[in-house]
């Protein structure tokens, strides 16, 4: 990580804010991280004023041009959500370098068993690329999560005695269905690691597959977690990686003990618990470790999991106005790739607002696609980027099309989808 500290000396009477820069690094590039901060920060700081987040693909310095793939300027948090200038002159830059594995997933095999256990990915990896950036939400769920990651850091720095103050690196994100909860789940691992990438040398991502760990034998799924553990521990024990470690659908593992006593789930499910908490425990006093897990029936976790948690986080479907993000989003895309031409500029709802959402010929299509992201509410984040593709699909079926077209076709795309969905509920 790069810091720049020398601007708070000079504006002693000044709140600096703290931007961080992400530097994606080209895959045969060889230059010094050293240098690609210092071209990056001289780039900046010529920029003079950004309005919100950057993105910068193309370079005039040869430099650059030739050793980076993109320049992100990330996260920028604006008091009250209003976007302000930003003088890239007075603020204290954190620059991240890093390069991305090109490889897919592993997998994780457990020994003498014919069973894939975990998808394993060596991080930062193009897998998860933009994930981040792409993951909308009503709140500061993601700046909370990164904050959360950096104090269980910071704890462990500085010694902090975890029989005083407890935390235990557990995440648990729950909700309905297609909210969202893996993907952040990988992007949070992803995005750790490109912010830590001076402190680890590389990252791991470790998906556990929940279903496999039930062997076909009794009383043998405790074992196959301990054994699934075991091997995790082996990449714990690497000072210089950071280990996520992502159990979706947690409640496969952690299968409410009370229903085993009461006789309605097999006493091989409390064996299961058991392994996971005893290994949870065993686990939490290392600090380059995060267990990240998810949940859409969280009725069905064991309460001693549930209370091992830090952040018990619901996600639920998205609001009209992060609907609307979402859209947006989505056309910008498709204004890019020119499937919706001519190129036609669409306000953010913030923009909007400051003009009361007044009718004119400049707010037509945005007050139309604002229209549109209301009726949309109700449907999943999983669902809502599905829908610019069913509209074209359905609808379109034409190399391009004008965003007036387009909207209305997506119009017609959200009323099927939500008839589609009664039908279904009334089978």
């Amino acid at each position: 990580m790069y810091k720049i500290n020398d601007l708070e000396d000079s504006l002693p009477n000044t709140p600096v804010q703290n931007i961080h820069v992400e530097v994606c690094q080209s895959p045969c590039s060889t230059a010094k991280k050293s240098q690609l901060q210092q071209r990056t920060e001289s780039l900046l700081r010529n920029q003079r004023m950004i309005y919100g987040e950057l993105k910068l693909t193309e370079f005039d310095d040869a430099f650059l041009a030739e050793h980076v793939k993109s320049i992100a300027v990330c996260d920028v948090e604006f008091e009250g959500g209003i976007k302000q200038a930003i003088n890239m002159c007075h603020v204290k830059l954190f620059i991240h370098v890093y390069k991305l594995g090109m490889d897919g997933p592993g997998q994780e095999e457990l020994d003498d068993e014919e069973l894939a256990a975990a998808n394993h990915w060596m991080l930062p990896s193009v897998d998860f690329d933009g994930m981040w950036e792409n993951l909308i939400f009503d709140d500061c769920i993601k700046s909370q999560l990164l904050q959360y990651a950096h104090t269980t850091l910071l704890f462990s720095d500085k010694n902090v005695d975890n029989n005083i103050i407890s935390w235990n690196r557990v995440v648990l994100l729950h909700g309905p269905p297609g909210t969202g909860k893996t993907s952040l789940c990988k992007a949070l691992a992803q995005k750790l690691c490109i912010r830590l990438s001076e402190r680890y040398v590389y990252g791991q991502l470790i998906e556990i597959n929940s279903h496999s760990l039930f062997s076909k034998w009794f009383s043998e799924s405790g074992k196959l977690v301990m054994k699934m553990f075991q091997k995790i521990q082996e990449l714990i024990d690497d000072p210089n990686a950071l280990v996520c470690v992502l159990i979706d659908e947690v409640e496969s593992l952690t299968s409410a003990r009370k229903s085993s006593l009461n006789g309605t789930e097999p006493s091989d499910a409390i064996r299961v618990v058991n392994a996971l908490l005893t290994q949870i425990d065993q686990i939490k006093k290392f600090p380059n470790v995060l267990i990240l897990t998810t949940s859409n029936v969280t009725g069905a976790i064991d309460l001693a999991f549930v209370d091992r948690a830090d952040i018990k986080q619901y996600i639920g479907v998205p609001s009209p106005a992060a609907i609307y993000k979402i859209y947006l989003s989505c056309i910008n895309e498709l204004m890019k790739t020119g499937i919706i031409y001519p190129t036609q500029s669409l306000l953010d709802l913030q923009s909007l607002r400051s003009i009361n959402f007044e009718k004119t010929d400049a707010t037509h299509f945005s007050l139309r696609l604002k229209e549109i992201a209301d009726g949309s509410y109700g449907l999943s984040g999983r669902t809502l980027r599905k829908m610019p593709f069913l509209a074209h699909a359905l609808f379109i079926q034409r190399p391009s099309v004008s965003l007036e077209q387009f909207l209305n076709s997506l119009s017609k795309a959200v009323q099927k989808q939500l008839v589609d969905r009664d039908n279904l509920k009334n089978e």
